[in-house]
């Protein structure tokens, strides 16, 4: 069963309440290193944000704000991907709102009908604000909430009131903040614009947010059935650019539908060194799962393909291929057979002729050349066959 994924986000508030211009750049520098989603600043950063790096740019509108934009579509200068409102108005206090406020106020300058997305900023205050931020909401294609006090901000009544045509984006200071946004109501914010120029702060709410979204897959125990020496065919070792860990490595099958773990060379033996950016994943011909729950066959990655990595506890995350390098080797034939829904099912792989190959069975991790009948090994199996790497519900016979 696959755990249901949903993508968050963190932006990174940078604008002239941070400092001058060069504590913004560190602020900024130090979310780009992160891998925030959105930086938000003043109008008048837009350009110099962009030559920092490439990242999604959101900038406060103000009267301001919009002859700069003019200005800059005049001279080809550098818009911003999304322009927020809210800032030294309404929204942030500077102008109160009365105790009986209900949403009346002039929120005329979010325009869904430009090109550009919009945005409003909130700071909640007191109760006028929330409804305020409530009908922002309806025109706004991002709502940012802010509170000064976290305990005052009422985000459960925002969540549940207002739909899902906008993105919530929750203000917070520190990761455990953002830990709470992402899960209050078990919906928890879309986003959250985080107010820290800590690196520390900021890498932890990035590293947050990715743990979040990772897909958690229940894998089940397999019997071996049959293992053979077969004659030799191309196998693929794959090669990422990231470092994998003692209990990760990647899902693997000549049937999409069942796919064995297969480790990562993280371990050391007599032969060779570890490599623990490398998968030896078996032939070409095998399915290896890849994230958003599709598959692609081995001898279709290259350099820049994104791969999936898997714990035996079935965590996710996501890799980049930095090389496929395919070779003649001789191989073995796994079979094993899982309880499925619909009684013990067959599946199998092809995989080389190795002691470096290893695999996970209730023993631990297992050698393939050690690999006998009657051994249980983690495997990720499901109901439906596979078209172009997409689950179909049709019949489909694999031997």
């Amino acid at each position: 069963m696959t755990g249901e994924k949903r993508e968050r986000e963190v932006w990174l508030k940078a604008d002239d309440t941070v400092g001058d211009w060069d504590e913004r750049r560190h602020r900024i520098t130090a979310g780009l290193e992160a891998g925030v989603d959105w930086v938000l600043v003043d109008a008048d950063d837009v350009g110099r944000v962009r030559e920092l790096g490439d990242v999604n740019v959101a900038a406060f509108r103000s009267d301001a704000a919009l002859v700069a934009e003019a200005e800059a579509e005049a001279e080809g200068e550098s818009e911003a991907g999304l322009y927020v409102v809210g800032k030294s108005g309404e929204g942030d206090g500077t102008i109160d709102l009365p105790e009986d406020y209900a949403g009346s106020a002039d929120l005329s300058t979010l325009r869904r009908s430009d090109d550009q997305a919009s945005g409003a900023y909130v700071r909640i205050l007191d109760e006028p604000y929330e409804s305020f931020a409530e009908a922002a909401a309806a025109d706004a294609e991002y709502t940012i909430v802010v509170g000064e006090d976290w305990t005052i901000i009422p985000l459960e009544n925002l969540i549940a009131r207002i739909g899902s045509d906008t993105s919530l984006v929750a203000g917070v200071t520190t990761a455990n903040e953002a830990e709470a946004a992402f899960e209050t109501l078990e919906i928890g914010s879309d986003a959250v614009l985080l107010d820290s120029s800590d690196p520390d702060e900021i890498h932890a709410t990035c590293d947050l947010r990715d743990a979040l979204d990772r897909e958690h897959l229940d894998l089940l125990w397999a019997e071996v059935t049959d293992i053979e020496r077969i004659g030799s065919a191309d196998r693929v070792c794959v090669d990422t650019g990231s470092l994998m860990k003692g209990d990760e490595g990647m899902l693997v099958g000549s049937m999409s539908r069942g796919l064995f773990f297969i480790h990562a060379e993280t371990a050391d033996s007599p032969y060779v060194a570890s490599r623990p950016f490398r998968v030896n994943a078996g032939a070409v011909h095998a399915y290896v799962r890849t994230p958003g729950g599709e598959t692609r066959y081995l001898s279709e990655l290259e350099s820049g393909d994104e791969i999936q990595l898997v714990d035996t506890d079935g965590t996710t995350r996501e890799a980049i291929v930095g090389r496929a390098k395919i070779e003649r080797r001789p191989m073995f034939r796994v079979e094993a057979e899982v309880e499925a829904e619909e009684g013990r099912d067959r599946v199998e792989t092809l995989l080389q002729n190795a002691e470096t190959i290893k695999i996970a069975t209730r023993d631990g991790r297992t050698a393939v050349t050690d690999l006998e009948p009657g051994d249980e090994v983690r495997v990720y199996h499901e109901d439906t066959a596979r078209h172009f790497g997409e689950a179909v519900e049709e019949r489909i016979i694999e031997k």
